[in-house]
């Protein structure tokens, strides 16, 4: 992967997910496999963007949008760069526009690159 992850403000260990979310890590696990959360491993240990959980929740709109991703032909791990790789068109990251709100529109941005 790239330094695209250079763009994320704060990495939480699965733990401390666990601990944010108040659940079993084997939860915080079963979230990330079902893509309501995403992580990247680094050095043997799992990290999740602290922007995608939002209100002791994670982010609504992520997994869909990871299905979308998925459905285009990324990898889950391009899926992720793609999130975080400035967009000229959002004038900001896929992820901070989708923090913000702007689901539909990732989302449309999304199925776009599958043309």
């Amino acid at each position: 992967m790239t330094d695209v992850f250079e763009n994320v403000s704060e990495w939480l260990t699965v733990p401390d997910v666990a601990e944010l979310l108040d659940v079993p890590i084997g939860r915080v696990r079963r979230l990330i496999e079902d893509h309501h959360l995403i992580s990247v491993k680094r050095d043997g240990v799992q990290y999740v963007p602290r922007e995608i959980i939002v209100e002791k929740e994670p982010l609504p709109s992520l997994q869909g949008t990871i299905v979308v991703l998925r459905d285009a032909g990324f990898s889950l791990e391009s899926a992720i760069e793609w999130l975080y790789t400035h967009n000229d068109v959002l004038q900001q990251t896929p992820m901070a526009a989708m923090v913000a709100g702007k689901k539909s529109e990732i989302r449309r941005l999304a199925q776009a690159l599958a043309l």
